[in-house]
Formats: C-alpha cells, structure tokens, sequence
C-alpha cells in the first residue's frame, strides 16, 4: 500500500552527539523525512548548535520541534505534549529515565520502541535486524525494544532517501554550480572534494594532485585542518580552495557537481551514493581495528573493482601500498561501479518507508 495511506504517528526521536556531522545530520534527515510524509516530529538532542548551519531553517519547519535532552527530565515539559506513538533511540543512546518513567506512568500501552542502529553491510544485519529487545530493568521492565538496522539489501531497513530527490538532482545546474565554486578549474582537470578525519596518506594525496589541472574542494572544519597542515611540508601545493558550511542540501550539490568525492562517516556515505559519482569512503576509525572488516563488507557489496577496492584499503590505513593514479579511466571504472549500486538501492525500500511498516498492520504493511 502507498505510504501516504499508512497511519499518521507522532514520533520522539532521541540523539546524542559524538560527530555532529554524522549523528545530528542522520536524525534530522529521519526527522525531516518522516514530516514529509505526514508524520508529526519531536528530535531530542545533547548538542544541537549544528544546525545552525546544516539545517539553518531549523525552527521554522511545520511540524517538527527540536528539543534540548534535559528537557526530557523536566516534568513540567513532559506534561505539556503529547505522547508520541514512537520512540527511537538512535546509535545506541539511552532514553531518559524519567522520560521513560513519565511514559509508563500516562500511557496505557507502550510506544513503539526502536533502536535506531549504525549502518553496515556485514552479514549478521540481516540476522539481527527486526529483532525484540526485552527491557529487564528500569520503569520500562516487561517492555519491548526493536532492533532497527539500516542497511543496503533486501531484508535489512535499507537507506534514508527523501521522494523528490532524484528529482532536485535532475534540475541541479551542474556547470553553473561549478563556475560558481572552482572558476579556475582547467579544461581536462578533474574536480574533487574532500569529506574526511585525518587520513595518515592525505599528504600523499596531495603530492599526488600538485602539477595536475585538477582541483580539490575542502569542506571546513576537520578536513581543512588536515589539509593546511599537510599543506606546510609541501613545495609545490596542489590546486585547491576552501568551501563555506552549508546546509544538507547544498553538501548533495556539491557531490553531485564533483568528479570525485572524498566523503567519511555514514550520512554523507549515503548521500555519494545517492549521487551516483565516483567516491572515496573513509570510515570511522575504531581503536579495536573493527571498522576494517565493515570496509571490506561495505565494497564486497558495491562489488568494487580493483583499484577502488585498493584505494579504500589505503585511504583507511589497511594498506601501505602507493595510492592508484586517479585519472578519467580509474573514474568511468568507477562510475559504473557506483551507478550499479545505485540502481540496487533504488530497487528497495527507504528507511522510512520500512520503519512505518514496521509496526503497521499487516493489511496496510503489504
């Protein structure tokens, strides 16, 4: 059944932020996905100060409120709303007690309570995705949790994937975008961003790159530290400049008016891929070398070539070998590798889509 003909709900989305980039801009995308299609949105979160630029519009959008975690303590708040019909603890975060236990106490019935997992293409997702989580303690005991885990084939809840995006990409200006943000790119140069931590081979990217037409884009913050660090032991710097904050949006434009994108974490994971051109994924690094293995799940699943297989390892540490020459051959490789996977994913259903069906009746489900 079309998803605009399943039940409107209420829904509290609960965050804490370790990446601002990843963590707040995966919720507030769930967030503003599921008020598109209907839905009314609360988002409670530690540290919302970054969407002051990633969604600057933030406390104008109907339907949606953007809360402060402590409220979800404070009785007085709790009283004054409405209970929601669900609740979602993304990336293993814990529900306030006494929001849980204010829960118990005015509600008949629980929520639906799902804990809303990180994404990776490992096996034993599918295995654990939709299972119950009993509650065994706290206000909450004798409840019912339910892992939700986002994913990339059928039988894991897939990705988020607003309805009008492919058609924004379509009407997206790509040289006017271009002319905009790299006026001196050179006929045959290729142009690139980067999106990452501090890759311990970006100085090796960069020696790469100088001598070349092409011209690199840094996103701000982190990358661009990285990058005038590295810039400092350099005699001859490559083509590159600098690029402002923007909004969810905007960073989409950028991906799709690249030749190559550079991008780390999950959110913007998605968004290459959505994009359909050629990318570079750092992972978030993890001390006990975890990320290694979801790496190599990540590119058995975008039935990766060669080159962007070696690439990966590279960039991620995995591998000390010279990084591959990335020339126009190396990208249209590439591409095709990228739109392949694209034209899975579009075969499936969104995240959001899957997580109202999740608890919908089966009537309205199929």
């Amino acid at each position: 059944m079309p998803s605009h003909l399943l039940p409107a709900q209420r829904w509290d989305i609960f965050c804490t932020v370790i990446d601002n980039h990843g963590d707040l801009g995966v919720c507030w995308r769930l967030a503003r996905q599921l008020r598109d299609a209907g839905q009314q949105v609360r988002m409670w979160v530690d540290d919302a100060s970054a969407l002051a630029w990633m969604a600057p519009m933030a406390e104008q959008e109907p339907d949606m409120e953007v809360l402060a975690w402590a409220q979800a303590s404070q009785a007085r708040t709790l009283e004054c709303l409405a209970p929601a019909d669900v609740w979602i603890e993304a990336f293993g975060c814990t529900l306030p007690e006494a929001f849980v236990a204010h829960g118990v106490a005015s509600r008949k019935q629980q929520p639906v309570w799902i804990n809303l997992e990180y994404l990776s293409a490992q096996n034993w997702v599918t295995r654990m995705h939709g299972l119950p989580s009993p509650v065994m303690s706290g206000p909450a005991k004798g409840w019912t949790k339910t892992f939700f885990y986002p994913g990339f084939t059928e039988g894991t809840g897939g990705l988020l994937r607003e309805a009008v995006l492919l058609t924004r990409q379509q009407g997206f200006d790509r040289a006017a975008w271009r002319q905009q943000h790299a006026p001196s790119l050179a006929p045959g140069g290729l142009l690139i961003s980067l999106f990452c931590y501090e890759p311990t081979v970006l100085p090796r990217l960069l020696t790469q790159l100088a001598g070349t037409h092409h011209h690199l884009l840094v996103t701000p913050g982190r990358p661009l530290a990285a990058v005038q660090q590295s810039l400092k032991s350099m005699a001859w710097p490559p083509n590159w400049g600098a690029l402002p904050y923007t909004d969810q949006n905007g960073f989409d434009e950028m991906l799709w008016a690249c030749d190559l994108n550079f991008v780390r974490g999950e959110d913007s994971l998605v968004r290459a891929l959505w994009a359909g051109q050629p990318f570079v994924w750092h992972i978030y690094p993890q001390d006990d070398n975890a990320h290694h293995a979801k790496l190599e799940a990540f590119l058995q699943w975008l039935q990766a070539p060669q080159s962007l297989r070696q690439f990966h390892r590279i960039w991620n540490g995995m591998d000390q070998a010279e990084l591959p020459t990335i020339d126009t051959q190396l990208l249209r490789d590439w591409t095709l590798c990228v739109h392949g996977a694209r034209d899975r994913l579009l075969s499936q259903d969104d995240l959001v889509r899957q997580l109202r069906k999740l608890h919908a009746p089966s009537d309205l489900a199929s």
